[in-house]
């Protein structure tokens, strides 16, 4: 499984991630469809942003890999246009990043 984590807040969810065995790329800062496409974005299996601010990465993963499963792990909501298209969204309040990792890599 290969899975794209957007956003510096998700290094908990990237290292649990990557202890599940799944191969991660990170990206950090303004995540353009270059960037995603870049990162892999055709062939990953997953998205997971943990910062609200790059929640646009969804629908531009989508339009690359419409298969994509999309996560926001983010416990600042995301934009009510995302929510539409996002697969789950979880509260890292609510479960920890080795409990959600556990079920994204199953």
């Amino acid at each position: 499984m290969h899975a794209l984590v957007v956003g510096g807040a998700g290094t908990d969810i990237a290292d649990a991630l990557e202890a599940e065995g799944v191969d991660v790329t990170r990206l950090e800062g303004v995540v353009s469809g270059d960037r995603l496409e870049d990162a892999g974005v055709a062939d990953a299996d997953l998205l997971v942003v943990a910062d609200s601010n790059e929640a646009t990465a969804v629908p531009v993963a989508h339009e690359h890999n419409p298969d994509i499963r999309t996560v926001a792990y983010t416990g600042n909501g995301v934009p009510e246009f995302i929510k539409g298209v996002l697969d789950l969204t979880v509260d890292p309040a609510l479960l920890d990043a080795t409990a959600v990792a556990e079920e994204l890599a199953a």
